[in-house]
């Protein structure tokens, strides 16, 4: 036990070379449990899009992959900076391995050294979780790692027998370190392992419960989005206080309708939930500015809005913006927060950050005002926790 949180089957020196350290991300279409499950938005995020964006910011990879079978996957890997190989048939069924899957993939790239291999069913991953794990095998030498969670549950044998407790004697949990279980999130290994040995665990890296979540079937699902909500990975660009919302009224607090009074005037309408969810982050000192393309379409609204967050002497990073259309994409590029409804073009949901559950005019705007909410009141926390820490050490 070394630090308490890895036992080491072996000694290994440090590395010196330069390696070429590749992440992949194993998604075939034809999932049973959940069809298309890599890629079914989870809190408004393709499935995959959450172990992909914490994959490329820990910016220790040379290459980021998907290894694929199918077009829509591919699509939604490439728009979340991942290259894409292309499996093959034989590696694509139902009873194949990811460690055969894993082979093929560095037979097709022999500059691979380092394959690090995560779950796209795993979305609460973070980045320092990526370079701490993979510490463990380009500093301290190791040549092998994988994930575990650390688990206080009494086991039984099928036949009523215990398996890990004594029955007269059941320990509080205070009293119990409990046990290591492989939580699925990631399996890393040098090339020479995966190849020779078909797998090979040398050492484990302990993720916090918390941040432990599978998605397996239909039942996961809502779970995983509540967990993922609060301790997901929405960024490193993730803004610790919003003061400023944008939101352009066409397509996200209205429906597109127009309604023609009986003189003639045109008249919109708008979901009493989305303005009372704006109401709400007005009262957290959030300012919201409105903003229409209905002028001149196609407009972008950069130029404006720039100039605004520069007179109130802000950054990007302190704005949340809700946009809907392709002349929204620069902003929704530029916000630390930034979300389309769901009915949204392609174009526009791929620049998002957040991805509503709800179509403009039907909630939308609710729903990305709690998840703002909900940013705010995580990053209170995490001040908080870190003066505590600050605090008593």
């Amino acid at each position: 036990l070394v630090g308490g949180r890895c036992f080491h089957s072996s000694s290994k020196l440090p590395r010196n070379d330069k390696s070429h350290i590749a992440a992949l991300i194993l998604a075939r279409g034809g999932s049973k449990g959940i069809p298309l499950k890599n890629i079914k938005m989870l809190a408004g995020v393709p499935l995959i899009g959450w172990v992909l964006r914490a994959a490329v910011d820990s910016g220790v990879f040379d290459s980021v992959w998907v290894s694929t079978d199918h077009d829509k996957i591919e699509e939604v890997a490439k728009a979340w900076g991942a290259q894409v190989h292309r499996r093959s048939p034989k590696v694509s069924r139902d009873f194949s391995s990811s460690v055969e899957t894993i082979q093929e993939f560095l037979e097709h790239h022999k500059e691979v050294d380092i394959v690090c291999h995560f779950q796209a069913t795993s979305p609460c991953l973070h980045p320092f979780h990526v370079k701490e794990a993979l510490e463990k095998i380009t500093v301290h030498g190791y040549d092998s790692v994988f994930a575990v969670v650390r688990r206080h549950q009494f086991r039984w044998k099928e036949q009523t027998v215990p398996f890990n407790l004594d029955p007269a004697k059941r320990p509080r949990r205070q009293d119990w370190p409990g046990e290591l279980c492989e939580n699925g999130s990631f399996y890393f290994a040098k090339k020479e392992l995966i190849k020779k040995e078909g797998h090979l665990q040398l050492t484990y890296y302990e993720m916090l419960p918390e941040y432990s979540v599978d998605i397996d079937v239909d039942i996961d699902w809502p779970v995983a989005e509540q967990r993922v909500l609060r301790y997901g990975y929405f960024g490193k660009d993730t803004p610790e206080v919003v003061r400023l919302m944008f939101c352009n009224i066409s397509g996200c607090l209205t429906d597109g309708k127009i309604f023609m009074s009986v003189s003639g005037e045109a008249m919109v309408s708008v979901n009493t939930r989305d303005t009372t969810g704006l109401r709400m982050l007005q009262e957290e000192q959030v300012e919201v500015g409105f903003f229409s393309a209905v002028e001149k379409v196609g407009k972008e609204p950069l130029n404006d809005l720039k100039s605004i967050v520069e007179k109130k002497k802000l950054e990007w990073k302190d704005v949340a913006f809700m946009g809907f259309d392709q002349a929204d994409v620069k902003c929704l590029n530029l916000a630390g927060l930034s979300a389309v409804p769901d009915d949204a073009p392609a174009v526009a949901k791929k620049a998002a950050k957040y991805i509503c559950r709800c179509a403009g005019g039907s909630g939308a705007v609710r729903d990305f005002t709690e998840h703002i909410r909900l940013q705010k009141q995580m990053a209170k926390s995490q001040r908080e926790h870190d003066r505590i820490d600050r605090h008593n050490f």
